[in-house]
C-alpha cells in the first residue's frame, strides 16, 4: 500500500502557471476596472489553471463528510460524549444538519463517509461505508492507529475522490464529524509547525477551562511520548491522527491527482490538508481555502502555509459548512470569467492611458 501511495503522490503535478497569465489576459479585458473584483479574479484564474484552460460551463458541487470516533475522548477532552458522532451521522442522513441546509441552498450534493464510527449503520443512499475500525486508540496509551490502518484511511479518501470525479463532480469538498477530532488536529498541526500548544489548541465544541487545560496537556504529552517526525505525514497520522483526518488527506490527494479543485473547510480539514501538503506540496495548486474558523490554531495554519482564506465568519462547526458556503463565491468567479462581456464585446470604451 505504501508503494502505491508513493506512486500516486509522484503523479500529482503543479498546474500550468502560464494558464494563470492567460486567464488574467481575459479577466483584465472584462468590463470593469482592472483588479476591481479583487480575489474573485484570483479564484477565476486558479480555476482556469486547474481545469487546464478548459473552463466548465457550470459546477457540479459535492461535499463528503468523513466521520470517525477518537480514542482520546477517554481523557475528557470534549464537551460532548462519543455517542454524538454516530447520532450526528443519522442527522446528516435525515437532512437535518447545517451541512444539509447549506448544501441544499447552493445546489450541492452531500454524502457521509463512515471511516471509523463506533456504530454499525444500515445501508443508505447517502452513506458510504469505508470503515477501518470502530474509532482510533487513545494516543496517550498507544499510537492512534497502526501504519496499515493509516494507509487505509488515506486510500479511503482517495477512492472517494476518484469516485466523485467518475460521477462528474468538478468541485469537491471534504467535511468532518468526529468527537475529539480538534484534539487530534491540534496534535497534527503542533507536530508539523512546532507552534506553542496553547496557541494551537482551541475550545472546539465549547469546552470549559478545565477541559481546555486537559486538551493542552493531552497534546503535549502525546507528542512527548511519540515524537512524530514533522516531515513524515504517515508517521504523524498513525501516531496522533484520526481516520477521518487521514481520509480527508487522501481525498485532497485524490482531487489533486485528478486535477479537480478541492475546497478546504475548517480546522480539521486544515489538519488533513497539512498531511497531504507534506506528501506533495503541489496539492496547494488545487486547493481553495474557504474560511478561517474561530479555532485559533486555524489562523496559525494559514500563517504557516502563507495562504489567505476567502472569508472569516467566526465559524467553528466543521462538517464542511464553510467550504459549502464558499461554493457560491467560487461559482460567481466561474460565471464572471465565462459570461461577463469584454470591453470589445460590449462596445465600451476602455480606460485612457
Amino acid at each position: 500500500m505504501e508503494k502505491k501511495l508513493k506512486e500516486i503522490i509522484s503523479e500529482i503535478h503543479p498546474v500550468n502557471k502560464t494558464l494563470i497569465t492567460t486567464a488574467f489576459e481575459r479577466i483584465n479585458r472584462l468590463t470593469k476596472p482592472v483588479g476591481s473584483l479583487g480575489r474573485l479574479e484570483e479564484v477565476a484564474a486558479k480555476l482556469f489553471a486547474i481545469y487546464n484552460g478548459d473552463m466548465p460551463d457550470s459546477l457540479k458541487k459535492v461535499v463528503y463528510v468523513f466521520a470517525s470516533d477518537h480514542g482520546i475522548t477517554e481523557e475528557g477532552v470534549s464537551a460532548y460524549p462519543r455517542d454524538v458522532t454516530y447520532q450526528m451521522v443519522f442527522n446528516f442522513l435525515r437532512g437535518g444538519a447545517a451541512i444539509n441546509v447549506f448544501a441544499k441552498a447552493v445546489g450541492a450534493k452531500v454524502y457521509v463517509v463512515d471511516v471509523g464510527v463506533d456504530y454499525k449503520f444500515e445501508k443508505h443512499s447517502s452513506l458510504i461505508i469505508k470503515k477501518i475500525k470502530h474509532g482510533t486508540m487513545n494516543f496517550l496509551k498507544s499510537s492512534a492507529m497502526n501504519i496499515e490502518d493509516a494507509l487505509k484511511s488515506i486510500f479511503a479518501g482517495f477512492d472517494v475522490a476518484s469516485e466523485a470525479v467518475k460521477k462528474g463532480f468538478n468541485l469537491l469538498a471534504p467535511g468532518d464529524m468526529g468527537i475529539g477530532n480538534t484534539t487530534s488536529s491540534s496534535a497534527i498541526l503542533k507536530a508539523i509547525t512546532g507552534y506553542d500548544t496553547e496557541k494551537l489548541v482551541g475550545y472546539g465544541t465549547g469546552i470549559d477551562e478545565k477541559t481546555f487545560n486537559l486538551k493542552i496537556k493531552a497534546v503535549d504529552t502525546a507528542l512527548s511520548i511519540h515524537k512524530p517526525d514533522k516531515k513524515d505525514a504517515l508517521d504523524i497520522l498513525h501516531k496522533v491522527g484520526g481516520f477521518e483526518i487521514g481520509a480527508i488527506c487522501g481525498f485532497i490527494l485524490g482531487a489533486a491527482f485528478h486535477k479537480k479543485p478541492v475546497v478546504i473547510d475548517g480546522f480539521i480539514s486544515a489538519a488533513g490538508f497539512s498531511l497531504a501538503w507534506l506528501f506533495n506540496k503541489n496539492v496547494l495548486d488545487y486547493a481553495i481555502f474557504s474560511h478561517c474558523s474561530k479555532e485559533r490554531g486555524h489562523k496559525l495554519f494559514f500563517e504557516y502555509i502563507k495562504q489567505k482564506p476567502l472569508f472569516d465568519l467566526d465559524l467553528r462547526l466543521g462538517e464542511g459548512t464553510g467550504a459549502v458556503l464558499s461554493f457560491t463565491t467560487i461559482e460567481a468567479a466561474l460565471k464572471m470569467f465565462n459570461d461577463m462581456a469584454t470591453f470589445e464585446e460590449a462596445n465600451v470604451s476602455e480606460k485612457r492611458l
